[in-house]
């Protein structure tokens, strides 16, 4: 065998790799040559491939369990929201005047929910809300300071705008760092849902609304039926 045919079956690296991986057996019955391999570790001391294997597979391991321990507190805490969800949703159903219903969503949001503040503002004349003790706007006022939330049917979250806050929180905008918020509407515009909390981190773009949304969409069937006519 000349020079050049002894360098020609010299394998790179990667063919070692791939050879190895498509043969996962290879080291089956040569336990002599798993002794003499060593590879390099992070104190600096040579360990066998067997302890490489075994403390990669360690990791792998621990590593799945923080994932495993995160998914299951996800679900704890999605579980905890559906019950306070479904517990505000049957109280509404049992309510029958607009002050009610706003007094239980808000003590229901402050307190099951412990959101620093909120508001449920309605759209209309004020006039026809004399008898109740509702928060009311006409919908072009609405418009003017939230416009591009009242836009949007879906829920929003993250930090507003000044403008936005004092609209949503009259009584505390400047203690509010970030807000969620909903428009109400069924056929018509029927006013806005808001969470607030101090916290500017706290709710942000990328979060999931599922819970508010289904609130939402609960107020949407039972406001109408208290809502003074030809609102």
């Amino acid at each position: 065998m000349n020079l050049h045919e002894s360098e020609a079956l010299e394998l790179s690296p990667d063919q070692i790799s791939e050879y190895l991986r498509n043969n996962p057996t290879f080291f089956r019955n040569r336990d002599d040559l798993l002794l003499e391999m060593r590879l390099p570790h992070e104190s600096g001391k040579a360990i066998s491939l067997l302890e490489r294997q075994v403390n990669v597979l360690r990791d792998r391991n621990m590593e799945m369990r923080h994932r495993l321990n995160k998914f299951l507190d996800t679900a704890r805490d999605n579980d905890k929201l559906f019950e306070k969800t479904k517990k505000l949703i049957l109280t509404l159903l049992e309510l029958s005047t607009i002050d009610d219903i706003i007094t239980a969503v808000n003590d229901s949001l402050q307190n099951d929910f412990q959101a620093d503040v909120s508001s449920l503002t309605l759209l209309g004349n004020p006039q026809q809300f004399r008898n109740c003790k509702a928060r009311v706007v006409p919908a072009s006022e609405a418009h003017r300071h939230i416009g591009s939330i009242m836009k949007n049917s879906k829920a929003v979250c993250g930090v507003l705008r000044a403008e936005e806050l004092a609209f949503l929180f009259p009584d505390k905008h400047k203690q509010v760092g970030s807000a969620a918020v909903v428009p109400l509407c069924h056929d018509q515009p029927l006013g806005v849902l808001a969470i607030g909390s101090f916290n500017a981190d706290y709710f942000r773009s990328s979060m999931g609304t599922l819970f508010l949304s289904h609130i939402a969409e609960v107020l949407n069937r039972v406001l109408p039926r208290h809502l003074p006519k030809g609102l």
